[in-house]
């Protein structure tokens, strides 16, 4: 039987790991054994059993700890952490999906033990390099011996880097299974959140480039503000947010009917709130896709994606930074001027299935 090590660093990344436990658990069991490591790069609100009872999976074979630092010693320590777990394993294949410190770690660890990489969501390019996440990126499919591709320009990219053809795989996005799986299981009644009646607005927003800046942060929610006196915005808040909204004493000002300051919800929570949204406002990436594959209108508060077909195909629409650019996106919505889009190829909740097919023949 083949070890195979599945790597998660941060909250949204148990989310594209599941269903590939999940798969392995129902249909691979015999010739696969896999292994789910938590580097604790980032604290989470909400890393309880409950988490892992949703989400179908056991909680992790190895919890590291390492905690928040800079870029660079975070890296070192993941590294020198998970190099211990694979001495120990001695697996034949380390998954990392993402882009995040954990995943560039991991599979540089991986690599010089001469053990098999395999990068889930490969080939997405920002072309962005003041963004960390995409120095992530691209060493980590430098360093990968199989390429789960989720879309058509990722195959694109991976192929003008030179990567060998056959290590390039496009199995479509591993996030979609995630959400059809989790769909399926909603129920009308939940006594931690009530969907909010009529038209509204959801928001998320935490990326250090648009909250670490007093005045960024500022004009980006008075844009939301303007908005919200039309069209109520529930604001999720992201530990981070919330603590540079603290900081910077603006917080009060902010939290009113026009926009709702709500805490950190669960998955679950989260995907009743957004799905029936009328706008979803966001800076994340993969909210980009879920909305897409939902048909939700979305506007990427970001000045760069590296997820142009939510764009080419979907419902999202890159609005940049500024709270001029969302506003003058925001009136043409009003217009009726918004995107209907398509679901793009593979994004069919069977990712998993094909990933492991790959991996176990």
């Amino acid at each position: 039987m083949e070890k195979l090590i599945l790597v998660a660093g941060a909250r949204p990344n148990f989310m594209k790991i599941a269903p590939l436990l999940r798969e392995i658990d129902h249909h691979w069991k015999d010739q696969l054994r896999g292994i789910l490591v938590h580097t604790g790069q980032h604290y989470d609100y909400e890393m309880s059993q409950a988490f892992f009872d949703d989400l179908e999976i056991t909680p992790p074979s190895y919890s590291l700890g390492v905690g928040s630092e800079s870029h660079a010693v975070q890296t070192a320590r993941i590294m020198m952490a998970f190099e211990e777990v694979c001495f120990k394993e001695r697996p034949d294949i380390v998954m990392v999906v993402g882009d995040v410190n954990s995943t560039v770690a991991c599979a540089l660890v991986a690599k010089k033990l001469q053990i098999g990489v395999a990068h889930v969501e490969a080939g997405l390019r920002s072309r962005d390099l003041s963004m960390p996440e995409e120095i992530n990126r691209m060493v980590t499919d430098v360093l990968s011996d199989w390429l789960f591709v989720s879309e058509e320009s990722g195959v694109f990219n991976l192929r003008a880097e030179g990567k060998v053809e056959s290590s390039i795989y496009y199995v479509g996005n591993i996030m979609i299974d995630t959400l059809f799986h989790q769909l399926s299981r909603l129920n009308n009644s939940n006594d931690n959140f009530k969907r909010p009646e009529g038209p509204y607005a959801v928001m998320t927003l935490h990326r250090p480039n648009n909250v670490d800046d007093k005045g960024k942060l500022q004009e980006i929610l008075e844009a939301i503000q303007e908005i919200g006196q039309e069209l109520p915005v529930y604001f999720p808040v992201h530990p981070r947010t919330r603590q540079r909204m603290e900081e910077f004493s603006i917080i009060e000002k902010f939290n009113n009917p026009k926009i709702l300051l709500l805490p950190p919800l669960s998955y679950k929570d989260f995907l009743r709130l957004w799905k029936d949204a009328h706008l979803v406002l966001t800076d994340s990436g993969g909210l980009q896709e879920e909305t897409t594959a939902l048909g939700v209108p979305c506007f990427t508060i970001r000045e760069n994606t590296e997820r142009p077909i939510t764009i080419e195909k979907g419902t999202n629409i890159l609005v940049g930074t500024t709270g001029t650019g969302i506003l003058s996106a925001y009136e043409d919505f009003k217009k009726g001027i918004s995107k209907k889009g398509r679901i793009p190829k593979y994004w069919d909740g069977k990712t998993s299935q094909r990933i492991i097919s790959t991996l176990a023949s």
